[in-house]
């Protein structure tokens, strides 16, 4: 079970994630949406099903977004709702900023009953305006006694610029997150420097280290890298040309991407830091989605 591999900082937790269908969308195609997923997840071999909350994050750069932003069904209703008969362990994201004090109190307490999964996400920037701050969420999920089990937001390519990712994380697993999901991860480097910094911090302090899940999306148009880079993923230069100048974008894409969890495996399992993968594809294009579903599948021999 996903909870207990957590609990034990076990290594190889796989998970997929997915976009709740657009709300402005009609109801014939909601169900055709549903469907799909409902056919692409039921087989798939994974530990946890992320279902991610959008939030309008224009506001975190002044470039143009490659895709327009549209409000999609919430997280929780399209899991319990629409994706009810898939039986797997459903990682709700929650963008705390949407939300006051009085609903997200409201919301953690429900469903006692059952174990439930869940990611808080802070504001896209600082210049956006919230009606929860990230660690008012945390503070109040701390306050009430509920059977959420929690998960954090990490993001390597921040370490790169302010060198404190895993103090975040530290800091995070004080409020009481027990694992992370990171960021599209386009810069192994990054991600490297992340764990290298967390696992001697955690070895000096002597802090069980809690799993972490890298998200790899795979990439099959120049628009898609486009929007992968306004969300601020991190892709390297030389990448880059590879992807711009390949025949074959999608299936170089893989390659690099198989490629550099191996080096981030072998790295982790050299000091026993528990890593794990979150697959998605950030693309609505067939081929994209049908690759991300491959990929899960090459995820999963990879940790065996």
């Amino acid at each position: 079970m996903l909870k207990d591999k957590i609990l034990k900082h076990q290594s190889g937790i796989i998970t997929y994630g997915i976009t709740p269908p657009k709300e402005n969308n009609t109801k014939e195609k909601i169900k055709e949406i549903t469907q799909k997923h409902l056919e692409r997840i039921e087989n798939l071999k994974i530990d946890g099903l992320i279902i991610y909350d959008i939030q309008d994050e224009a506001k975190r750069t002044e470039q143009e977004r490659v895709f327009p932003y549209l409000r999609t069904i919430d997280p929780e209703i399209y899991g319990n709702e629409y994706l009810s008969q898939l039986k797997i362990p459903k990682i709700l994201y929650r963008c705390v900023g949407k939300y006051s004090e009085e609903q997200l109190k409201e919301w953690i307490s429900t469903n006692n009953q059952t174990d439930r999964y869940a990611v808080f996400v802070g504001a896209a920037s600082s210049k956006q305006q919230v009606t929860m701050k990230l660690n008012d969420a945390y503070e109040l999920n701390q306050r009430i006694e509920s059977n959420l089990f929690l998960g954090g937001i990490t993001i390597p390519e921040r370490h790169m610029k302010y060198h404190d990712e895993h103090l975040r994380i530290i800091n995070k697993v004080e409020y009481g997150c027990k694992f992370f999901v990171s960021q599209v991860v386009y810069n192994v480097e990054a991600a490297k420097n992340l764990l290298s910094d967390y696992y001697y911090y955690c070895l000096q302090n002597e802090i069980a280290m809690v799993p972490i899940l890298f998200t790899l999306t795979p990439c099959g148009s120049i628009k898609t890298l486009e929007f992968m880079k306004w969300l601020g993923v991190h892709i390297p230069k030389w990448l880059e040309n590879e992807l711009h100048n390949t025949e074959d974008i999608l299936d170089k894409s893989m390659s690099l991407l198989k490629k550099q969890m191996k080096e981030l495996l072998e790295y982790a399992n050299e000091k026993n830091i528990p890593i794990g993968c979150n697959v998605e594809s950030v693309s609505i294009r067939k081929v994209e989605i049908e690759a991300s579903i491959q990929l899960v599948e090459e995820m999963r021999g990879l940790f065996a």
